[in-house]
């Protein structure tokens, strides 16, 4: 299934579907500020497992990260965030953005890496920001598996090839083909992992 929706101005009846669906453990591929991405409930192990298996990786080993909606998220969802971390999440977010920190409790066991860790990030996306906002908490989000990336800025090919396997892909418009830039704020310094459409200011 495809659903329409406007990427500034989204329509609240079919957010409201997305979040359904999500909730009810379903697997969507929705647009973000970067590319489009797969995207479920963090609270339901069995949507983790199948998008896990969409890419053919162990969770734990999965470049998996939340999509948040804002700084309160990220703040409940790792472990306490010195002053400093604090200022630079808040110049880098919302944006194009994967920050790794250390996962608190709240983290499904499923979703924390062998390092007890967890990429997070605050899209500057209307649509993810909506959904997350209806959801209550914030989407487990992973890229599209392939190194064509090119071939997912479309919905309508997006569709195509990965419809089946998934309950729903939410056309939003153009998507990029960027990735975002990741960085590790779990040592001493902030270390940039991935540079991506972001650029980082330390």
């Amino acid at each position: 299934m495809i659903i329409r929706i406007h990427p500034e101005d989204p329509q609240p009846r079919l957010i409201a579907k997305v979040a359904e669906c999500l909730m009810s453990g379903g697997v969507v591929i929705y647009p973000t500020d970067t590319v489009y991405g797969f995207g479920c409930d963090i609270h339901q192990s069995r949507a983790v497992e199948r998008i896990c298996r969409l890419k053919g990786v162990d969770p734990q080993k999965a470049q998996l990260s939340f999509i948040c909606d804002d700084l309160a998220d990220l703040s409940r969802y790792t472990k306490s965030i010195s002053t400093p971390v604090f200022r630079l999440l808040k110049r880098h977010i919302p944006g194009p953005f994967t920050f790794v920190l250390p996962a608190s409790r709240e983290v499904p066991r499923i979703l924390k890496s062998r390092r007890d860790t967890i990429g997070l990030r605050v899209p500057d996306h209307r649509i993810a920001h909506a959904i997350t906002r209806a959801l209550g908490h914030p989407i487990l989000s992973s890229s599209l598996p392939g190194e064509m990336i090119e071939e997912y800025t479309d919905p309508e090919t997006i569709q195509e090839k990965f419809g089946k396997q998934v309950d729903m892909v939410i056309d939003g418009g153009t998507g990029g083909f960027r990735y975002s830039t990741i960085v590790d704020l779990t040592g001493d310094e902030p270390e940039v992992l991935r540079e991506g459409l972001g650029e980082f200011i330390p």
